[in-house]
């Protein structure tokens, strides 16, 4: 304990710490956390990755994947000599965690989260020890597929990666989790909390409840003709793809980021309104320059790909 003692006093309060001392813990080893476990492990990029995991046969799993250097379900066991802990479980699953790790003796560490939302993990980790330098962050990537088997080491390359710090978190702490983020090919952002959800509620969380909209109008067409599904091709299978996410992992997130959701689907719904409007009245002109203004902002992002169908022609 005295020398991962050492290591955790030069963590958090020297500059000259470095991201391969670290012991570091993932709690949860799904497809983010087994991907960042994967990563460091397989990049030889901190001195040990130890996963937390809930069942025995994911500790297997997690070894022959080359996730980490151990594994293990007890959680309490794991946190010995740690000195950067990761939370990479759903955000309630998270919330939980950081209340049940507030009640456990813990060593002197930087305890990361990886929730889709901030604000009421940020206030969760108020509570922490004093000993524990707290830092929320959402990295902003994944697919569809859960569970470590989808887990891929590359996941995070050239991937936004949202830094979230608390009024007590050190600036050594902020600088070791850059060099985390940076050391796994993502880019680190700084934003608070609120920010953070109002922005993720627009590109990320409206985009999935569109597509389950999309998904479910779709099935209602469908019992009454099921010859839709035989002509479903690429639009609908690009546009729809969300909606094939992990159903607890988005309940987490539209439950924690209630109001800002609520807003966007309001100004979306406001959005539907005047199409339908303009679609219902043969406006041709106003319909033009609503879809022609949308095309324009669409290919402006040059950090937002289209797909490879964008520029084809409808019939």
């Amino acid at each position: 304990m005295q020398t991962s003692c050492a290591l955790w006093r030069r963590c958090a309060f020297d500059p000259h710490f470095r991201l391969r001392e670290a012991r570091i813990v993932i709690v949860g080893l799904g497809l983010m956390g087994g991907s960042l476990a994967m990563a460091l492990y397989q990049g030889g990029l901190c001195r040990e990755v130890i996963g937390v995991v809930r069942r025995p046969e994911a500790v297997q799993q997690a070894l022959a994947l080359r996730a980490v250097h151990h594994a293990t379900t007890q959680l309490g066991e794991a946190l010995d000599g740690a000195n950067i802990v990761i939370l990479a479980t759903p955000v309630r699953s998270i919330i939980r965690h950081i209340q049940q790790l507030s009640a456990m003796t813990l060593p002197p560490c930087l305890l990361l989260d990886m929730g889709s939302t901030k604000q009421a993990i940020v206030r969760a980790m108020e509570v922490l020890p004093v000993h524990v330098q707290p830092l929320g962050s959402h990295p902003m990537c994944g697919k569809e597929m859960s569970g470590l088997a989808a887990a891929d080491p590359y996941l995070y390359r050239d991937a936004p990666w949202v830094l979230v710090p608390l009024v007590r978190t050190s600036d050594a702490s902020l600088e070791l989790a850059r060099a985390l983020v940076q050391a796994v090919g993502a880019r680190p952002l700084v934003l608070d909390a609120m920010r953070h959800d109002q922005l993720v509620a627009a590109i990320s969380h409206l985009p999935y409840a569109l597509a389950v909209a999309l998904v479910l109008t779709v099935a209602e067409l469908g019992e009454r003709d099921a010859a839709v599904w035989q002509l479903a091709a690429s639009g609908f299978r690009d546009t729809s793809r969300l909606a094939g996410s992990d159903v607890e992992m988005m309940l987490d997130i539209l439950m924690t980021n209630r109001a800002a959701v609520g807003e966007m689907l309001k100004r979306a719904s406001a959005q539907l309104g005047q199409l339908a409007d303009r679609i219902a009245r043969g406006q041709e002109e106003p319909l033009r320059a609503m879809l022609t203004r949308a095309r324009a902002l669409r290919t402006s992002y040059p950090n937002v790909p289209l797909s490879p169908d964008a520029s084809e022609s409808r019939t």
